[in-house]
């Protein structure tokens, strides 16, 4: 089916213009309950149940009310969170044995966007399949009909100590016999879901923590800072000589790092971190990391010089994990910081990642600028445009012939790729190859041409 609602990474839009209205929200929150009846376990009880979380976001109030509005009337139960991580609510939803979990966030955009993406049972994200089930039940005439009985209807409780179970799962992540005693680090939360919980987890662990992006006010999410905006984090890593710092994004899934010169290091780079000390210690399931097609060919063959290999996937963490599952392998990620250890979390969790280098440094006692030279990167540039129109690429032949033409130049030593973002109104152009000024001019004009036919 066409779908309407629902893009890479769940429904996405700016708050209160169609679609990321409360009316679709409670439409929505109707069709979940629906859908996850009872989980579908035999013996499961008469009410179903679900976890609802959210960031900070001004209008996440709005839908978190309608999505919980929805849900009861269909007679499930709804456990409210408040902000947490989305990870955290993937953690409650498993831990809980609800039969499903909401999270209200847009990520990385802007605090005037919003969205809303689905947990199952188990903690992983939907696949395609079952998210055009509940689209197809939002636009049908069904719900109405299946509304719970007067003395049917759900409840709605909040989960009070959603936050502190959540940091006493992440600080079982890290080595018992290890602490981070005598650690500075810098954490920048981004305004965000994070901005209780991973000040809490370093500082518990006895690190000395700077906490940035710790104020949330509903409109400064993300705002020039966070894992989009790294630069005050590297600056204040320098100020207080840190070991290390931390930046989420605004519902910490994804973190960005940067070393102890504060120099960023990047999700390639800690997947290649990570992936080789676990090749060495057997812990990597085949010796193969599932990463996507942005993923700099550094990281490739820095696993292989490890014994390791590379399987790519196309973009979006949620391919990440679809790949994983079907082939059996516990270790992926994306450059932007999504890294997913499926031994500990089943989605991308940035304080899981930040955790995971920390217990090398502390384990190696060396300093990341020293443990990131594990991968050398290849030049990489990338260009994003915004765009009035997302045509498909194969209808544009100059486009095609410029790709081609720069495919045929770069030979075995570069890629070119060329994709529409799947939650905003953007093209990307990516170029990988050995001369960083030949493949600036070639990211620059295929951008051109692509904004010339899409507006």
């Amino acid at each position: 089916m066409a779908r309407k609602l629902f893009g890479t990474d769940g429904v996405r839009g700016v708050a209160n213009v169609d679609p990321m209205t409360p009316e679709v929200a409670m439409r929505l929150g109707m069709a979940i309950a629906a859908r996850f009846r009872g989980g579908g376990a035999p013996g499961g009880s008469r009410h179903g149940r679900v976890v609802i979380g959210k960031d900070t976001r001004l209008s996440g109030y709005m839908f978190e009310t309608a999505m919980a509005a929805g849900i009861v009337s269909m007679g499930a139960d709804v456990m409210i969170c408040g902000p947490l991580p989305t990870p955290g609510i993937a953690f409650i939803t498993s831990s809980m044995r609800a039969d499903a979990g909401v999270v209200i966030s847009a990520s990385h955009n802007p605090f005037q966007d919003n969205g809303i993406k689905i947990f199952a049972r188990d903690g992983f994200k939907l696949p395609d399949a079952v998210e055009e089930e509940i689209e197809a039940l939002v636009d049908s005439d069904v719900l109405s009909s299946q509304r719970a009985a007067s003395a049917d209807i759900g409840k709605a409780t909040r989960i009070q100590d959603a936050v502190g179970r959540y940091v006493v799962f992440l600080k079982s992540v890290f080595p018992k016999e290890r602490t981070l005693d005598g650690i500075k680090i810098v954490v920048d939360c981004a305004h965000g879901a994070a901005y209780k919980v991973a000040p809490a987890v370093f500082h518990e662990l006895g690190a000395h923590v700077i906490p940035l992006g710790v104020s949330p006010d509903g409109t400064n999410i993300n705002e020039q800072a966070g894992a989009l905006h790294p630069e005050d984090m590297c600056h204040e890593v320098r100020v207080h000589g840190a070991q290390l710092g931390v930046a989420f994004d605004g519902d910490a899934d994804r973190v960005i790092i940067c070393d102890e010169k504060g120099a960023v290091v990047d999700g390639d780079a800690v997947m290649a971190l990570c992936a080789t000390r676990m090749i060495k210690a057997g812990t990597l399931k085949q010796s193969t990391v599932v990463a996507t097609v942005m993923s700099n060919i550094g990281l490739e063959r820095s696993l292989r010089a490890a014994g390791g290999k590379l399987v790519r996937t196309a973009v979006g963490d949620r391919y990440v994990v679809e790949e994983m599952l079907r082939a059996g392998y516990n270790f992926g990620g994306e450059q932007s910081g999504h890294l997913l250890f499926l031994d500990h979390m089943t989605t991308g969790d940035g304080v899981v990642a930040a955790l995971k280098v920390l217990s090398i440094m502390v384990e190696e006692g060396r300093p990341l600028s020293e443990l990131a030279r594990c991968m050398e990167r290849a030049p990489q540039v990338l260009v994003n445009i915004k765009v009035g129109k997302k045509r498909p690429l194969e209808e544009l032949p100059d486009v095609q012939k410029l790709i081609a033409r720069c495919e045929q130049d770069l030979g075995d030593t570069g890629r070119v790729l060329v994709r529409y973002s799947g939650t905003e109104a953007k093209a990307r152009v990516m170029v990988e190859g050995p001369d960083e000024a030949r493949i600036k001019g070639f990211a620059e004009e295929i951008a051109a041409a692509l904004a010339r036919a899409c507006g």
